[in-house]
């Protein structure tokens, strides 16, 4: 496989549902053509696009891309739910990878609705997340929040039973991501929270509070990726990004088979394509600087931390309180703010950490830049299910 670069990135700001009045092609004409002119490419040189989203209708990549440009290259729509911006990520390194194209875009925006969201008032007879709904309901007793909220938080239950974690520790996750995005001009919440503030706030499900979740949100991110080639050609080593490595990978029987909400929400697919990706490039998880991962619930941070490596099993309420995943810890975590405080358009996230990982790498982070970030790790991860790991290194 070639090597394969991340040269331009762009993304919009990540906004309250409705908040903002455009349609979803001029979202995506201002993440993409960010993107184009960070990378200093025109849009007749993409020679391939994915697009990502996840409820748009049928063929939208295509007009989301037309106001851009309608250069007849081939457009695949992408829909892998809260995973589907990372893994058009995965179709557009690919295609560079096999030698089918040295430019390619990848996108990935959402405007989302609360109707949407909600789901059909009958609920079909077989959904996505059949063995999810299985198991949880072998234990836990249905609540009146969102599904997927019952689903994260009864695993912050499960972790509390198991390894003591607190209240207090889930809370600290919202602390530390809401204080990030401050600095993050892009982000939906920009507003600081004490831990008193997040333990009073509105309660969602288990020890969950609102400000634990992330929220509903519009935006769009894009990438540009190209091959060696096309950074030389172009004289872009100054910014080109690498990805060292990627891996791709949904549900295998594990996540059913131990009766564990911990494994249904995911754990073993992280462990599974984080270990893959830290041995393809040759690294460990301690020579990464700076990670954006999947923080959809505050309990997700903490069971993303001990499925990375980041501390042993049952260590990461321990491991947030001490600091060692903001500055000046060992690794920064979400330094965008995370999915709580950033947004969340489902089909954008995986792309908006595409942006922020290679913004840090290049050094172009403003006021919340990582100091000397050289490694970087996005963890995206989807429900039904999949989950994309991605290590980046900075420009040499």
């Amino acid at each position: 496989m070639r090597r394969v670069f991340v040269v331009g990135v762009g993304m919009t700001p990540f906004v309250k549902i409705g908040s903002r009045a455009w349609t979803y092609p001029e979202m995506v004409g201002e993440a993409v053509r960010g993107a184009l002119g960070d990378a200093g490419i025109g849009y007749d040189r993409v020679q391939r696009a994915a697009v990502g989203y996840v409820f748009q209708p049928s063929a939208a990549g295509q007009r989301a891309l037309y106001d851009v440009g309608m250069t007849g290259i081939p457009v695949v729509n992408v829909n892998n739910n809260c995973a589907t911006g990372s893994t058009a990520l995965v179709l557009a390194r690919e295609w560079i990878g096999a030698g089918l194209a040295d430019v390619t875009l990848a996108v990935g925006f959402e405007q989302m609705t609360k109707q949407a969201m909600a789901g059909p008032a009958t609920p079909p007879k077989i959904t996505t997340v059949d063995g999810h709904l299985r198991l949880m309901s072998a234990h836990y007793d249905f609540g009146a929040a969102p599904m997927t909220t019952q689903f994260f938080g009864n695993a912050a239950l499960e972790h509390g039973k198991r390894y003591g974690t607190t209240p207090e520790q889930l809370a600290a996750v919202a602390v530390k991501n809401h204080a990030h995005s401050t600095r993050n001009p892009l982000a939906q919440f920009q507003n600081a929270y004490t831990l008193d503030q997040v333990l009073a706030d509105v309660p969602v499900h288990g020890p969950l509070t609102r400000s634990q979740c992330s929220p509903m949100s519009d935006g769009a991110a894009a990438a540009v990726l190209v091959s060696e080639d096309v950074v030389r050609e172009l004289g872009l080593e100054a910014q080109a990004v690498e990805i060292l490595a990627q891996e791709l990978v949904t549900d295998d029987e594990s996540a059913f088979a131990t009766g564990s909400m911990i494994d249904v929400v995911g754990a073993p697919m992280t462990r599974a394509a984080s270990g893959r990706a830290l041995d393809a490039a040759g690294i460990t998880i301690d020579e990464v600087d700076v990670i954006e991962l999947h923080d959809c619930f505050s309990i997700n941070e903490l069971i993303t931390y001990e499925a990375l490596g980041l501390c042993g099993e049952g260590g990461s309420g321990a491991l947030v309180e001490s600091g060692a995943t903001t500055y000046g810890g060992a690794w920064v975590v979400n330094p965008s703010g995370g999915l709580i405080s950033k947004g969340h358009p489902l089909g954008a996230t995986g792309l908006a950490q595409t942006a922020e990982l290679c913004w840090q790498l290049r050094g172009l982070a403003a006021e919340r830049q990582v100091p000397d970030a050289r490694i970087a790790l996005a963890h995206n991860l989807g429900l039904g299910g999949a989950c994309v790991v991605t290590l980046y290194a900075g420009p040499s």
